[in-house]
Parts: structure tokens; sequence; C-alpha cells
């Protein structure tokens, strides 16, 4: 069967799979371009999400905002999502069930946008998407390339904002990510 953005949305919002949807305001998930080239995935929403009903419009998600203008791109043409589509309480790291009970959406997300590139921002990502063996700190800013989608590891913009030191590093990640781009860009294209 052929999933849709309606019936994924649909199925979403009517989610009860895990105590995640008890308590929120709004589900979250995800929004931007639905076949971008590009997709960032987030750990859960947070606060200003879960009043909005929209992934990254907190703090983090206005430093995500700046790290994409930083690429030469828009929230517009990207996609954007979490790992869970209910807000966490009091933010905390979601469970492993909570992040496998939301797994399938995930993946009917990327099924759906087809992306090139993936950027898991967060440890809490890169462990749902890549494996529990990922580590942020050591494996952040190493491509991992899965049935010709590349993956790229960083810290997460709420980890940036706690600590400025990890900027620069993410920095690196994000040319790294533009350059991966124009490279698969360049080799899509026909030669003249």
């Amino acid at each position: 069967m052929e999933v849709s953005w309606d019936s994924l949305h649909a199925e979403i919002m009517a989610c009860q799979k895990c105590p995640l949807c008890r308590g929120i305001r709004h589900k979250v998930p995800g929004q931007g371009d639905g076949r971008a080239k590009l997709m960032f995935i987030g750990e859960g929403p947070g606060a200003e999400e879960d009043a909005q009903g929209l992934a990254f419009v907190g703090a983090a998600g206005q430093l995500l905002t700046k790290m994409i203008a930083a690429i030469g791109m828009t929230r517009e043409q990207v996609y954007i999502c979490n790992v869970v589509k209910c807000r966490p309480p009091q933010n905390r790291v979601p469970l492993p069930e909570e992040a496998a009970a939301c797994l399938p959406y995930l993946r009917a997300q990327f099924s759906l946008v087809r992306p090139r590139v993936i950027v898991l921002l967060g440890a809490t990502a890169a462990r749902a998407v890549l494996g529990d063996q990922m580590r942020i700190t050591r494996d952040r800013g190493v491509w991992v390339e899965k049935k010709g989608v590349w993956f790229m590891p960083t810290y997460h913009p709420a980890a940036l904002l706690r600590d400025e030191s990890k900027k620069r590093d993410a920095w690196h990640d994000l040319q790294a990510v533009m350059g991966k781009l124009k490279e698969l860009e360049s080799q899509s294209s026909p030669s003249a």
C-alpha cells in the first residue's frame, strides 16, 4: 500500500502507540519540502513545538534556521522532523520503546521525501536511524552511506546553545553537507 502525506499525517494525529500522546497539546509530524534533497531529523518536540505543532520553532529551531541559511538554503527547501512526534515530559530523552513506536512514521516520511542527504541532529536521532552503537561525540562529522543515502550525524542545535565550543565542529559538518549535496548534484546532472 502506497502511503501519502495525508494518510501519514492522519495516522500520526490518531496515534496512541505509546504514553507520550497523553498530556501534549499538539503532535508535531514535521514540515518542509516534501521532495527535499536534504532532511534534518531531531530528537523530539519541545515546549514551543508542542504549543505550535511545528518542528524546531523554539530557541534550538531558531538556531537550526540560521544553520540552514548558512548553507544557502531556507527551511522551506528542506524537510525537518523528529524521531518522536509527541513531546516527552520535561523534554527528557525519548525512551527506546517510544522511539520504536514512532519509527514507522519516520520511515514513511523518509520514503515520501526521498532525500539524498540526512542530517541527524544529536545522539537520539543518530541512534534511532543508524543504531545503538552511535556516539555523537565520537561519530559526528563522519559520513554513513546506506542504500544510496548519505547520513551526517552532528550536534543537536540545543547542544550548541548549551556549549558554544561545539559550534565550530557543527559548522564543519554543515560544510561537508553542502559539499556532498553539490557532489551528488553534479553526478546526477547530464554532462554537457
